[in-house]
């Protein structure tokens, strides 16, 4: 497996693994398959500054995961937030928790001091993993999503890196 910064050419790979998650799960509170073009848009807030790595394997990028901006108040600079996510085909191989450790790689080297996690209530793996990087449950929004017919809670996970 390669661990490498995504590049426009991933953008379809990119859209197919996050629509998996928004059409299967409620790992995101997305409702809608993604087209491209939305995608793009999405990819075009990543650089140096908020790394997007994908994990190729064969020559087929089978996840992704990204560190972006908490908020935009300058207060808040130092802290991002990350999402992870993998081709549920190649769901329990250790991809998303080796992307993790890069984007946390990243994420220190670049200065930032905390890392941010909102994770769907039910949404046990991804819980498991950050849990396992040194993420610490810090809250629990109740009630603030709705999907598949059901309201979400999102749970709250922080990592301080320095």
């Amino acid at each position: 497996m390669i661990i490498r910064d995504a590049t426009v050419l991933d953008l379809s790979d990119l859209t197919r693994t996050y629509n998996q998650a928004v059409l299967s799960t409620a790992a995101t509170l997305d409702v809608e398959a993604q087209t491209l073009e939305q995608r793009s848009e999405w990819f075009s807030h990543y650089g140096d500054k908020y790394p997007l790595l994908v994990a190729e394997i064969s020559g087929r990028v089978v996840g992704y995961c990204s560190i972006s901006r908490y908020r935009t108040k300058p207060g808040y600079d130092r802290t991002v937030e990350s999402s992870v996510y993998v081709d549920a085909a190649f769901h329990g191989r250790g991809i998303g928790r080796e992307l993790m450790r890069e984007a946390l790689h990243r994420a220190s080297d670049i200065g930032y001091h905390v890392v941010i996690a909102g994770i769907t209530e039910g949404n046990d793996a991804s819980v498991r993993l950050h849990a396992s990087l040194g993420f610490q449950h810090v809250g629990r929004l109740r009630e603030v999503g709705r999907k598949f017919d059901q309201w979400q809670d999102v749970n709250f996970y922080e990592l301080v890196l320095t």
